[in-house]
């Protein structure tokens, strides 16, 4: 969590869709862009918005491939097939 600078107040209007818009500084601080996804969750009655962490960076390295399948349709298919029958009851 980005709590190190505290960035003050910062009052903003909910639109009619629910909607809030994050402030400029704060996008900054927490490198949010156009098309950045967010979590948002409860804690008491209050509400906090975090940035998300892209799943590639979190599962980056955590599959070694030694080299691409030519359809990646039908290797997701095996794979899960493969899956299924040391997981079937």
């Amino acid at each position: 969590m980005m709590w190190d600078v505290f960035m003050g107040e910062n009052t903003v209007k909910i639109d009619k869709k629910g909607r809030v818009l994050v402030p400029k500084k704060i996008r900054k601080i927490v490198n949010l862009k156009e098309g950045s996804y967010v979590t948002i969750k409860t804690k008491g009655e209050s509400i906090i918005i975090e940035p998300a962490e892209p799943v590639a960076d979190k599962y980056y390295g955590a599959f070694k491939i030694s080299h691409w399948p030519k359809d990646i349709d039908q290797f997701t298919i095996e794979v899960m097939k493969k899956w299924w029958s040391n997981h079937s009851t």
